[in-house]
């Protein structure tokens, strides 16, 4: 039975514990959110602080994600171009709004879709999206079996 309804009641050991259940999502096809999700159930909370904590831990990963890809990535061998991300961003005027509007608007959808998505969890729970993932999972194995 959960015991943690919200983000006060989370220790730090619960929250290194559901960090660690979010490294699942390295390995491909792992939702990390499910991950983090099904960790926080794991270590005692509601839907919806197991939800709620979920987003609030893809703030910095999603921030590590991107610095990743701006600063490093495009510095090793995985790039066509010699210039640095951080470099290409720098470069003009244009550059540098594209890229602070671009993440303004998309932290602001991300907060409009956590809050549906909440929203949802709390009026359906989680059995719409086992149904989806079973039924695209089986219509998938029939394409690939029969059609490819």
């Amino acid at each position: 039975n959960p015991k943690i309804d919200d983000e006060k009641g989370i220790t730090v050991r619960n929250a290194i514990t559901i960090g660690f259940w979010q490294c699942l999502a390295m390995m491909p096809g792992t939702s990390r959110s499910a991950a983090s999700i099904i960790g926080g159930m794991a270590q005692g909370l509601t839907r919806k602080a197991a939800a709620e904590f979920s987003f609030f831990l893809a703030v910095p990963t999603m921030l590590a994600v991107t610095v990743y890809s701006v600063f490093v990535k495009t510095w090793g061998k995985e790039t066509a171009t010699p210039q640095k991300g951080y470099e290409m961003i720098m470069a003009s005027q244009d550059h540098i709004t594209i890229f602070i509007v671009g993440n303004v608007v998309a932290f602001i959808v991300a907060l409009i879709a956590i809050k549906a998505f909440i929203g949802v969890l709390n009026k359906y729970g989680f059995k719409p999206w086992g149904w989806y993932r079973i039924f695209v999972g089986i219509a998938l194995l029939i394409y690939f079996y029969f059609f490819k």
